[in-house]
C-alpha cells in the first residue's frame, strides 16, 4: 500500500481494478477541511488521462511493473512478435494494443515491454530513433534559409514535419514520445 503523501511523479498504482502511472500531482489544502492531492495519471490499459483527487491519508495499491527488454522481429496479421533477449523467448503483442508505437518500430529494434503480472500493458520505444525518409517534396532554392518545415513519410507512413532540407532516402533522428523531427542523423 502506499500513501498519498508518498506520491510522486511516475509512480504506478491500482485503483479501482485500473492500473495508473502519476504523471502529475498536487497537494493543497482549504481552511475548513482536509488536505486533497489533485492527481493526473494515465490509464496504461486504454492510454487515457484521468485526473482523480484523493484525501490526505489515503491508501492505494502499488502496481509492480516488470519493464522486459525485447527484440521486435515481425508482424503476423494483427499481432506483432517479439523476442526476450535473454531466454530467446516470443511474444506476441495485438496490434491494438501498440498503434503509435507501431509508426517507429522496424525488424531487430531493441524495445522495453511493460508486464503487469502476465498481462502486456505497453512498449516503450528509445526516447530517439534514426529513421529514414521514404517521401517527401524536393525542397525549392531559397526555401532554406527560413524555419519553414515540409511533410515527410517514414517508412512506416508516419507523417513528420521537417525542415526544406531533408530529402528522400535521408536519415532522421525523431523524438519517438512526441513524433516530431529532430535533428539529421
Amino acid at each position: 500500500m502506499v500513501s498519498t503523501s508518498d506520491f510522486k511523479t511516475g509512480l504506478t498504482i491500482e485503483v479501482d481494478g485500473q492500473i495508473y502511472v502519476i504523471l502529475d500531482f498536487l497537494h493543497s489544502k482549504t481552511a475548513r477541511s482536509g488536505a486533497l492531492i489533485n492527481t493526473r495519471l494515465r490509464n496504461l490499459r486504454t492510454k487515457n488521462i484521468q485526473e482523480i483527487t484523493f484525501k490526505s491519508g489515503d491508501k492505494v495499491e502499488r502496481a509492480i511493473i516488470d519493464r522486459i527488454k525485447m527484440q521486435y522481429l515481425y508482424a503476423s496479421g494483427d499481432t506483432h512478435v517479439f523476442m526476450n533477449m535473454e531466454t530467446y523467448e516470443q511474444i506476441e503483442v495485438d496490434k491494438s494494443q501498440i498503434e503509435y508505437e507501431l509508426n517507429f518500430l522496424y525488424e531487430s529494434l531493441e524495445v522495453e515491454i511493460n508486464f503487469y503480472g502476465t498481462e502486456i500493458i505497453g512498449v516503450n520505444l528509445p526516447e530517439k530513433l534514426v529513421l529514414e525518409v521514404k517521401e517527401t517534396v524536393p525542397g525549392v532554392k531559397g526555401d532554406t534559409k527560413t524555419n519553414a518545415m515540409k511533410d515527410a513519410y517514414l517508412a512506416s507512413g508516419y507523417l513528420v514535419k521537417v525542415p526544406m532540407f531533408i530529402e528522400t532516402g535521408e536519415k532522421i533522428i525523431v523524438n519517438t514520445t512526441e513524433g516530431t523531427y529532430v535533428s539529421r542523423a
